[in-house]
């Protein structure tokens, strides 16, 4: 088990911004890759935003432009900040880190509610 500890997720009005914290127990370059999954109620998992241990990251279509992830190796964590947010990105935000391997670690996720 790798644990991974979400946090920075809140209510917020519609354009405003977040910044979403993961911070794993292990050096977060055992993971080819690290990024952020959401869920809303009734509806499936799906990619927002990941970033490999060489910095190269990748969006979802839908938070291109206003969602980042960044990674700070030294403090073993991983941040998405989310800006000019929308109603629809209210969901579970969960953290997802992935090993050499394909082995992939979840953390528990950490909610953002997006008000209108």
């Amino acid at each position: 088990q790798v644990p991974l500890v979400e946090s920075g997720g809140g209510l917020v009005q519609a354009g405003g911004s977040l910044r979403l914290s993961c911070a794993a127990s292990r050096n977060i370059f055992r993971f080819n890759t690290m990024g952020w999954y959401r869920q809303a109620p009734g509806a499936q998992r799906e990619f927002v935003a990941t970033i490999t241990t060489g910095g190269t990251t990748n969006y979802a279509d839908s938070v291109k432009g206003r969602f980042t992830i960044s990674r700070d190796n030294a403090k073993n964590t991983v941040y998405l900040q989310m800006n000019s947010l929308k109603p629809e990105d209210t969901a579970d935000y969960y953290c997802n880190a992935r090993n050499t391997l394909g082995s992939d670690y979840w953390g528990k996720g950490t909610l953002v509610t997006v008000s209108s």
